[in-house]
This record gives C-alpha cells, sequence and structure tokens, in this order.
C-alpha cells in the first residue's frame, strides 16, 4: 500500500518527477467524463485535477464565492503555480461551474492548449450514443493536434487493453472490500484511488494485479464487527473521512462517487473499433447528475451497490454548492427511504472541515444502526 499513499499524498511532486523522468507530457482534466483513453494513448499522463490546496486566496479574484471548493480550489492551484507541469487541460461539459471555469481558466492561467469536450447531455437517444462517438472523434484529432503527435489506432487499442486491465482490478478490489474489510480497509481503497488518476497507468495496472492477488491470499483474523456503509456523492477529496467512519464503528464496503466506483465502472469491447469503443463505455456507464439516462437508474443503481454489499446505512458526501448532486439528493434519498435504508447527509467543503462535528455526527448515525 505504501506507493499508493505516497502518491495519494503527493501527486503533484509524483507528477513532476514522471515528467522529469520520462520527458512526457501532462494533461490535466476535470471529470471522469474525460476519455482518458485517448490521452494516455497520446503519449502524456493523464491527471485528474483536484483542489487541493489548504487555503483559497487567488482563485477569489475571478470567481463567486458560492462556487464550490473543487472549481475554487483548482483554480487557486493553478493560479498559485502549483499545477505548471501541466502541458494543457482537458473540459468536458458537465456542470455549469466547470463550464465557466474553462473561459476563466483559458483566459488567465497561459498553459500550452485547452480543449472543451461537449458530450451529450441526454443519455437516452441513438442520435445521443452517435453524437457521443463523434465527439470522441474529434477530441482524437484536437488532443493529437494539441500535443503535435499522432494517434494510431494501435496506440489506442493498446490503451484500452490498459485501461480494461485497470479497471477490472479496480472491480475486485472493490469487491474484496465489501466482502473482507479486514483486510482492506475504506482508507486503503481511497488512496488507491487517488493514486490510479495520476499514476503512470501501465504501472498502475500491474500494481493492480499484484495488491489483488496479495489481498487474496491473504488470511486476516476477524476483528470487532463494523457497520457497513456506503458513500455516495460527487468527488471524495478526503481521506480522513474514511478513519472518522472507522473509528465510529462503521466501514466503508462500496460507493458511488466519481473519484470512485463511476469512474471504473464499465469496460470496452477490443473487438471494435477502438474509437467506438470509448464511446460506447462512456455513453453507456451510470451517468451522474449532471447527465440524463431516465428517472430511475441513478437510485436503482444506488440500491444495487447496498444490495451487493449487505450495507446497513449510506452516507451521502457532497460539496457544498455543488447544485447537480444537490437536486439529485431528494430523489436519491427518497429511493432509500422506500427500501429501508437510513442515511445521512454531509454537506463539505474541503478547505473548512469541521472535525469535531463530523466525528460527532457519525458516531451518532451508526450508533443508531
Amino acid at each position: 500500500m505504501t506507493p499508493f499513499y505516497d502518491i495519494a499524498k503527493d501527486p503533484q511532486g509524483y507528477a513532476r518527477d514522471w515528467k522529469a523522468r520520462t520527458q512526457s507530457k501532462i494533461v490535466g482534466y476535470f471529470c471522469s467524463y474525460a476519455p482518458e483513453e485517448i490521452i494516455w494513448a497520446s503519449g502524456a499522463l493523464p491527471y485528474r485535477i483536484l483542489g487541493g490546496g489548504p487555503t483559497i486566496e487567488r482563485a477569489d479574484a475571478h470567481l463567486q464565492a458560492y462556487s464550490c471548493s473543487l472549481v475554487r480550489g483548482a483554480l487557486d492551484d493553478a493560479l498559485a503555480g502549483r499545477l505548471d507541469f501541466i502541458d494543457g487541460t482537458v473540459f468536458p461539459h458537465t456542470c455549469d461551474s466547470i463550464q465557466r471555469l474553462s473561459d476563466i481558466w483559458r483566459l488567465n492561467t497561459g498553459f500550452d492548449f485547452h480543449l472543451d469536450l461537449v458530450l451529450p447531455v441526454k443519455l437516452n437517444t441513438h442520435s445521443a450514443e452517435q453524437y457521443m462517438q463523434d465527439v470522441i472523434q474529434k477530441f482524437r484529432q484536437d488532443l493529437a493536434d494539441g500535443l503535435k503527435v499522432t494517434i494510431t489506432a494501435g496506440m489506442l487499442k493498446k490503451a484500452i487493453e490498459t485501461f480494461n486491465g485497470i479497471r477490472s482490478n479496480m472491480r475486485r478490489l472493490y469487491a474484496l472490500t465489501s466482502q473482507r474489510s479486514d483486510l482492506i480497509s475504506g482508507s486503503d481503497l481511497q488512496a488507491i484511488v487517488k493514486a490510479s488518476m495520476v499514476m503512470d497507468r501501465d504501472e498502475l495496472c500491474g500494481r493492480l494485479a499484484e495488491t489483488c492477488e496479495g489481498l487474496a491470499a491473504q488470511h486476516a483474523e476477524s476483528g470487532i464487527e463494523k457497520i457497513p456503509l456506503v458513500l455516495t456523492g460527487g468527488i471524495c477529496n478526503m481521506p480522513d473521512i474514511y478513519r472518522q467512519i472507522e473509528d465510529a464503528g462503521g466501514t466503508v464496503v462500496g460507493d458511488d462517487f466519481c473519484t470512485g466506483s463511476r469512474y471504473f465502472e464499465g469496460s470496452m469491447d477490443v473487438q471494435i473499433d477502438p474509437l467506438n469503443a470509448i464511446a460506447q463505455r462512456y455513453y453507456r456507464r451510470i451517468n451522474c447528475p449532471a447527465k440524463h439516462r431516465d428517472c430511475f437508474s441513478r437510485g436503482d443503481h444506488l440500491l444495487k451497490i447496498v444490495d451487493n454489499t449487505r450495507a446497513r446505512g449510506v452516507i451521502f458526501v457532497l460539496l457544498k454548492f455543488c447544485d447537480p448532486h444537490a437536486f439529485d439528493f431528494p430523489y436519491l434519498k427518497e429511493f432509500l427511504d422506500r427500501a429501508g435504508v437510513p442515511s445521512m447527509l454531509l454537506e463539505i467543503e474541503e478547505q473548512q472541515i469541521a472535525t469535531e462535528q463530523l466525528k460527532t455526527r457519525l458516531e451518532a448515525f451508526i450508533e443508531r444502526l
């Protein structure tokens, strides 16, 4: 676990070392809808940008205070030079804040290239599926032009095989977490997920396979029984929340995060055209609240995670001022209430976490369960 924890603790340091070692480019991206496979096929390292600074100082001159801490923190990192190793940035068409951040970023940060990825919002028609394929094809060419490289079908197929391996092993790790939380904790899994969004993907694929084999071969003694819980929301960049849950008597056995299971869901068909395979995966994966498929799929998906992991409760971890997930919350809570699954809401801002209040609320919820 040590390499994963080291990278999760200092992703920017890892990216700088990787760039110096390989003399290759790094492409920053927002949102799990960015097609990492194409970025990796181009020879560049995909780097997930999260608002990681302890304070926000420069971004407030450009953004309203009611923008979420992801948007404000990421812009602050860019303006402060903490992302100076990035060669370009990809902005998928998701929430309003990310779309507007794209304009501010382009005008004020000065990176070499800047790409907007305007994906379909409605994901339940044949025309939307065709549009997704067109967007993915255009992105391949725009990225190649921005990096001044050629991205061949062979490069894409190799990248697809790598990402299929990564996602397969991540699903196996999630299954191990739900079955054997004495072997791998929620904190461990969160460190792996966070590291995987910035790590050399070929190295990651190998390490994940080794980790799965090592864990499957271990026999840990059964400790104190903890309450199994599922987390849901947008992003979770807080390693402490897992430890707080464990200290309060709970254990995280699954999640529905875009920095979690949604990020690794699905695989790609290696037998068809690689761009179409990539487009199909992003079209068919479970959507986030910034996209629309129907009125039931997200609620049904969350209940399926609860059933598969045998969780006894759900904790909503929502970024303050994240409108898509805030609008999604009452609808998902209604699904849980109807199924008799207890839940609680934590609305957080990464730079301002009331630790003791969080601890008290988690203890009270888990004690009730």
